[in-house]
């Protein structure tokens, strides 16, 4: 087998049996040769990793999708785990508390109806605990105490889907026309300096929309497509304290940036395929993008890579090694990793940073 072809091994009883993985077509081509330019001659991020001893008794915790904290230092990791629930086949969504020892707190909503298939978790200024659950299309706000206070979205109904697809024979082929307030596939949430809410919406609806912080239906902006405004793969969301929303459009490689009435501020490029993205609180905040292969990207507000560094080294893995980021402070940012099932800390220097 020439060296040059990309190999998948599989074995099947005994015997190892290659594939070709299909080439980059050229667009992307283009676009990886594009991006190793520049991180070629940008600044490389020296990060230190820690991996948290993260323990829920009794439990395992499965793909780490989520990680956020909030202000006492509290960390919550939403995570796919979970056996039974009333989800199209068994759920997938258990959200943890740790205390700043890492010592286990509590699991929040357990069994509640939209816990199927997690992907983020974010909190607010004001400490509510944010889940988006990207199979049962619902995004859903808890108060500190844990109490749940309010859910955007709608998940089917279990029994529609047996009637339509079991009992009648149809197939779920089919992406229904995005409309107001029914999310198809969210992925992310974030707010302006009012408190309005945005939600990256997602997967299907290839959009962003609007709700204002009591969840009214304000609007939405944009379609599946590679146009300013048109997204692919909306994956994630964060926010600046000018209230400006950034939206990380994983399959067109850039994060599209707009203002708190959705009007386009601008587009961002250089950090690969945006998996996630977070601001730096402070005076001088900084935008950190990662990708799923693991790499770090620190951007100014304003699009400026500042530098880049590989997390995810000696995992064994690749793919889903970045979920979602949290800023802490400059310096610090924490990573939710789906393909090893962990959380880390990283300590990131170099690249640029006003305090060093």
């Amino acid at each position: 087998m020439k060296q040059s072809l990309t190999l998948l091994g599989v074995v099947l009883v005994g015997v190892v049996v290659f594939a070709q993985q299909p080439a980059p077509n050229p667009e992307m081509a283009a676009a990886l040769a594009k991006q190793a330019g520049i991180e070629k001659d940008a600044p490389r991020l020296q990060i230190t990793e820690e991996i948290l001893p993260l323990v829920v008794p009794g439990h395992t915790i499965g793909e780490a999708v989520g990680v956020a904290k909030n202000s006492k230092g509290h960390l919550f990791v939403f995570t796919r785990s979970g056996a039974t629930g009333p989800a199209k086949g068994s759920t997938a969504s258990q959200l943890f508390e740790f205390d700043p020892a890492l010592k286990f707190v509590k699991q929040w909503g357990p069994d509640n109806y939209a816990s199927s298939f997690a992907h983020t978790v974010r909190v607010d200024k004001d400490d509510n605990v944010w889940m988006v659950d990207e199979g049962s299309n619902m995004v859903v706000k808890f108060n500190p105490e844990g109490r749940a206070i309010l859910v955007l979205g709608r998940k089917p109904e279990a029994i529609d889907y047996l009637e339509r697809f079991t009992e009648e024979g149809h197939k779920d082929t089919e992406t229904p026309p995005a409309r107001p307030g029914v999310f198809n596939r969210p992925t992310d949430v974030t707010w302006d300096t009012e408190g309005n809410i945005f939600v990256a919406d997602g997967y299907n609806n290839s959009r962003l929309t609007k709700m204002s912080k009591d969840g009214t239906w304000v609007g939405a902006v944009g379609e599946r497509g590679a146009a300013p405004n048109q997204f692919n793969t909306p994956h994630g969301i964060t926010n600046d304290a000018k209230g400006n929303i950034y939206v990380a459009d994983r399959g067109n490689r850039r994060v599209q940036v707009f203002d708190p009435m959705m009007k386009p501020v601008r587009i961002i490029t250089g950090m690969g395929a945006p998996w996630s993205v977070c601001t730096t609180p402070g005076p001088t905040q900084y935008l950190y993008s990662g990708d799923g292969n693991g790499k770090i990207y620190k951007m100014s507000l304003d699009g400026k890579l500042l530098g880049w560094g590989q997390s995810g080294l000696g995992h064994g893995q690749s793919g889903c090694l970045v979920h979602e980021l949290h800023c802490e402070s400059e310096t610090v940012v924490y990573k939710g990793d789906c393909s090893t099932w962990t959380v880390a800390k990283m300590t990131i220097k170099g690249g640029g940073t006003s305090s060093q």
